[in-house]
């Protein structure tokens, strides 16, 4: 970023606008780099896309456990941070066959994502992985988990659905 010369009020070019979302496209780049640089490249990629497509908080995935997803009738019930509105969410095929594998690689664990300790993935190692994944996908930005939840709403919204529909399916008591 470049100062603005001093006798002069700085213009809007003068500041980088850090973004707050991922597209569609960004959001399947992380996803495959984590498949290739990760040591647990199926947790993580399954970690974001669940994340991604539930607009769900770093807390929130990193809270999840296996009794809130019903992978034969594919649903998932979303308990909200912040008190939030909890809902149950329906799943798509790609997302069920990446929860059953991860299901299989550790069957007796009661959280879905689970780190090299063996306990449930840290909000804090989430906030690393996603950031460490954004530099090795060569993004131009710092990327974040928050940006995962707002990549979902920006992905509704351009859809076509509503705001009351959107502040549901995001949680939220007010819109």
């Amino acid at each position: 970023m470049k100062a603005p010369a001093k006798d002069t009020a700085p213009t809007i070019e003068s500041f980088t606008v850090a973004r707050r979302y991922l597209t569609e496209r960004e959001v399947e780049r992380l996803m495959d780099t984590a498949r290739k640089v990760s040591r647990r490249g199926h947790r993580d990629a399954t970690m974001i896309l669940v994340a991604y497509r539930h607009g769900l908080r770093a807390s929130e995935v990193c809270d999840l456990q296996w009794h809130q997803i019903e992978l034969d009738q594919g649903r998932l019930h979303v308990r909200r941070a912040k008190r939030g509105t909890p809902s149950i969410h329906p799943i798509r095929g790609d997302e069920i066959r990446a929860l059953r594998k991860l299901q299989r690689e550790n069957p007796t664990e009661a959280y879905v994502f689970i780190s090299e300790r063996g306990g449930p993935m840290s909000t804090l190692g989430f906030h690393h992985l996603i950031a460490r994944l954004g530099k090795a996908a060569k993004m131009p930005f710092a990327v974040h988990p928050h940006m995962l939840r707002h990549a979902c709403g920006f992905k509704l919204a351009n859809d076509g659905h509503d705001t009351r529909a959107l502040q549901h399916y995001l949680g939220h008591k007010n819109i």
